[in-house]
């Protein structure tokens, strides 16, 4: 019975994991508004996945989840489309906002800074109008859950808007899931040191050390194939220490996305994803490895 149950699960996993590769390659290939929209879409429901988590969402008075969408949620979901509205119109690439007088910031500085200002005031409002309505801490987790999905996940569309982000991008996913993988199989195979022993029991610092060694190796690898066909010199230790600093990143995104399950008592962020859970589930390390990833590069190519 149990081992009918397991490899249930498994087939669930495998075949969630393949339609999720394939809707990656049919977003991240063509980029621009495709993956722009297809990004947009899984911030909406990774926020609404925090926010319900979080405790945002309040409780209907027979202590069932309300499935309704309060007022602060719903500003956080303009927030959210606000915000991805703000990064495709001022990215470099754009092209919409190239007059702009020279501030001392990008375009795409500007637009972020002021779509999240205009978020946090959104919500301010709704604190402020409705009080007592809702808690300062709702308010708080709102903002997190903003931060935390949406605007981190925003990173794997401009990385793809980069210059070679075609192929970079995917260095998103090394670092996430490549990692992930590595530092099962070393901690597995031997794993002795505890790295989080009351957050995550299984995790070891041997795993931890194979993660990063994995992800690192593979960014090499990577960064040859790009030199050997793109004629550049330039990949092989770029995206070594991208893998390597990267994976460090994941693994703390990844402890992060347990450390609010455990905080709030759940045992999944959603149900979207058969065998994963929800969006938070799947993604909580490439939400973290996104932006590392987007800034190393940019710190390294200049």
């Amino acid at each position: 019975m149990a081992s009918n149950i397991l490899g249930k699960i498994s087939k669930e996993r495998t075949i969630s994991a393949v339609v999720i590769v394939i809707a990656a390659l049919a977003a991240i290939l063509p980029g621009g508004i495709i993956l722009a929209a297809v990004l947009y879409g899984v911030s909406v429901i990774g926020y609404l996945e925090l926010t319900k988590a979080c405790g945002v969402r309040q409780k209907t008075q027979e202590g069932m989840d309300d499935k309704r969408l309060n007022a602060l949620e719903i500003v956080g979901v303009a927030a959210v489309t606000g915000y991805y509205a703000a990064v495709y119109v001022t990215h470099p690439g754009a092209g919409f906002l190239s007059g702009l007088p020279d501030a001392g910031f990008s375009a795409l500085d500007i637009g972020i800074m002021i779509s999240l200002f205009l978020s946090l005031i959104m919500m301010m409002s709704v604190y402020v109008f409705a009080f007592p309505k809702y808690s300062a801490h709702q308010v708080m987790a709102a903002y997190f859950s903003l931060v935390y999905a949406p605007v981190m996940l925003s990173f794997v569309f401009l990385t793809r808007q980069l210059e070679y982000g075609v192929y970079l991008v995917w260095m998103i996913f090394i670092n996430s899931w490549i990692s992930d993988t590595c530092a099962y199989l070393v901690g597995v195979m031997a794993g002795k040191h505890k790295l989080a022993p009351v957050l995550s029991p299984k995790k070891s610092v041997e795993g931890s050390v194979g993660g990063i060694a994995g992800a690192a190796l593979a960014g090499a690898l990577f960064g040859h194939y790009l030199d050997t066909v793109l004629g550049t010199g330039q990949f092989v230790f770029l995206l070594f220490l991208v893998g390597g600093i990267g994976s460090v990143i994941s693994q703390i995104g990844d402890l992060a996305a347990s450390a609010v399950k455990r905080n709030y008592d759940i045992k999944d962020y959603g149900k979207l994803i058969p065998g994963h859970g929800g969006i938070m589930d799947r993604f909580d390390s490439v939400i973290f490895t996104a932006p590392i990833t987007y800034f190393l590069i940019i710190l390294f190519m200049g």
